[in-house]
C-alpha cells in the first residue's frame, strides 16, 4: 500500500474530512518538489534571472520565499497563529497588522491632521481627505472614488447586485452596513441614545437628526421664502406647498 493510501485510511479512521487530507497531501507534493521549481530566464539581454515556479498554478515569482508564501495558497496552511485570539495567518507581516487590533498600536500618522492609522493602506485612503485624490473611476458612470473597495459597492448600483440578505425575512442589500441596521429592525437593537433625553435609535444618522430638536438647530433653508427645517425631507415637502402658493 503506498503512502498516499496510508494517509487516507489514517484520516477515515480519525474522522479528518477530505479536504484536510488533501491539503497535507498537496503540501507535502510541492515541498517534494521545491528543488525542481527553480529555473532560469533572461531577465535582460546577457543577464539570467532566477526564477521560482509554483508547481500547482505555474505562477513565477523572482524569490522564493514569495513562493513560499504563495503555495500556502494552494495548501491552506497558515503557520501564524495570533496569541490573543487564535486566528491564523499565511504571513507574518499579516499577523504583525492583526495585533494591532488587541495592543491599539497605531504607527502611521498623518502629517496633515495627525490622526494614526494601523495599517500603511488605511493611511494612503485617508490622506487623500486632503489631496482630493480619486484614483478609482467607475466605467459606467465615470464617478470616482478615494478607495477600491467603496468603487466596488458602487458598481452594485448599476448591476443590482445585492450579495448581503437577511435570514429572517429575506430581504437583499448591497452593502453589509445596510444589512446590519436593518437586522436590527428584527432584534430591536437601537445602540445609539440621544445625550439629552435617552430617546435611542436603529442608526447614528437618526440619533443625530434627533438632537437638533433639542439645539434648535434648522440647517435646510427655503430659497423661495426663507423658513428653516430640521430635516432635508421635511424642507422638500414644505418648498412643494410654498412653490404653488407662489404661483397663485
Amino acid at each position: 500500500m503506498t503512502e498516499a493510501h496510508h494517509k487516507y485510511d489514517h484520516s477515515e479512521a480519525t474522522g479528518s474530512s477530505s479536504w484536510d487530507f488533501q491539503n497535507s497531501f498537496r503540501r507535502e507534493k510541492l515541498e517534494q518538489k521545491s528543488p525542481d521549481s527553480k529555473t532560469l530566464q533572461e531577465d535582460s539581454p546577457g543577464v539570467r534571472q532566477r526564477v521560482y515556479e509554483c508547481q500547482e498554478c505555474g505562477k513565477s515569482f523572482r524569490q522564493k520565499g514569495s513562493l513560499t508564501l504563495h503555495e500556502r495558497i494552494h495548501t491552506g496552511q497558515k503557520p501564524f497563529e495570533c496569541t490573543h485570539c487564535g486566528k491564523s495567518f499565511r504571513a507574518k507581516g499579516n499577523l504583525v497588522t492583526h495585533q494591532r487590533i488587541h495592543t491599539g498600536e497605531k504607527p502611521y500618522q498623518c502629517k496633515e491632521c495627525g490622526k494614526s492609522f494601523s495599517q500603511r493602506g488605511s493611511l494612503a485612503v485617508h490622506e487623500r481627505l486632503h489631496t482630493g485624490q480619486k484614483p478609482y473611476e467607475c466605467a459606467i458612470c465615470q464617478r470616482s472614488f478615494r478607495n477600491q473597495s467603496n468603487l466596488a459597492v458602487h458598481r452594485r448600483v448599476h448591476s443590482g447586485e445585492k450579495p448581503y440578505r437577511c435570514d429572517q425575512c429575506g430581504k437583499a442589500f448591497s452593502q453589509k452596513g445596510s444589512l446590519i441596521v436593518h437586522i436590527r429592525v428584527h432584534t430591536g437593537l437601537k445602540p445609539y441614545a440621544c445625550t439629552q433625553c435617552r430617546k435611542s435609535f436603529h442608526t447614528r444618522g437618526n440619533c443625530i437628526l434627533h438632537g437638533k430638536i433639542h439645539t434648535g438647530e434648522t440647517p435646510y433653508l427655503c430659497g423661495q421664502c426663507g423658513k428653516s427645517f430640521t430635516q432635508r425631507g421635511s424642507l422638500a415637502v414644505h418648498q412643494r406647498s410654498c412653490s404653488q402658493r407662489l404661483t397663485l
